[in-house]
């Protein structure tokens, strides 16, 4: 956010030579930073280079060269955006358990740290923490209100290993969030979700509940799901009616599916 500028200059490459440029990023807030790398480079014997101008190129020619006098072009740039997003430190696991084909509701409290109102909204559904999906039907907002102007506007979506296992377990669980918070004087947002569970065989995974704030920051929140052995649905009792005789018992089963 600052125009800061540091000059590495007298960098000789030789041809096809790899420049490596370390890039440090110390967030104190959980604001999203803005930086760009540019590169610019002169020819070693200090000669310009000719070039034809043509409409096309004359676009962003002033933006990506730097001009000499007698109008050759002096130097070349080339501009990398970087953006620098804070990411929380991992938060507690938290374990759902639930009976197979049975369903459990847990309330799930998330505080977010580091929320202070100055900040502006910079970035959008599709930031690099919610890209690693192919679905943002998935992304919900939630907008946060301190009770008097202040507004944060957070993205959240719970996000599974792979894709595969989304379409596996997506119908099983089920996330509302029931109530939110903001303390701007201790810079802690609380929300508070509501996760449904229904498993319909043992088994276990787990999944991340993503919070983004517009502004930048990012929490994430680890999530296991197990589901334990269902309980016996009925015992069937098979009374013999004599040696060497078969005894039948008439038994009814249901899908569940088609």
């Amino acid at each position: 956010h600052h125009n800061n500028l540091f000059l590495l200059t007298g960098i000789h490459l030789a041809p096809k030579e790899k420049l490596n440029i370390p890039v440090l990023f110390m967030p104190d807030t959980m604001k999203m930073c803005k930086a760009e790398v540019v590169v610019h480079v002169m020819r070693e014997n200090a000669e310009n280079w000719s070039y034809q101008l043509s409409a096309e190129s004359n676009k962003d020619l002033s933006r990506n060269v730097s001009l000499a006098e007698d109008g050759g072009i002096q130097g070349i740039l080339w501009r990398y955006p970087v953006h620098g997003i804070p990411e929380a430190p991992q938060q507690k696991l938290v374990v759902i358990r639930c009976v197979a084909r049975q369903s459990v509701e847990q309330r799930v409290e998330m505080l977010l740290v580091g929320v202070v109102p100055d900040a502006t909204a910079a970035t959008d559904a599709r930031n690099p923490a919610m890209a690693n999906t192919d679905n943002s039907a998935n992304i919900q907002k939630a907008q946060v209100t301190d009770g008097f102007s202040a507004t944060a506007e957070f993205l959240y979506e719970l996000q599974y290993p792979s894709n595969e296992i989304r379409s596996q377990l997506e119908s099983l669980v089920g996330m509302d969030l029931v109530q939110k918070e903001w303390d701007i004087e201790s810079g802690i947002v609380t929300l508070v979700f509501n996760v449904m569970f229904a498993p319909n065989k043992p088994m276990r995974f787990k999944a991340t509940l993503v919070i983004q704030w517009t502004a930048g920051g990012v929490w994430k929140f680890p999530l296991l799901f197990i589901a334990t052995e269902p309980g016996v649905d009925a015992v069937i009792d098979i009374e013999a009616v004599g040696l060497n005789k078969e005894s039948v018992v008439e038994f009814t089963l249901t899908s569940q599916t088609r």
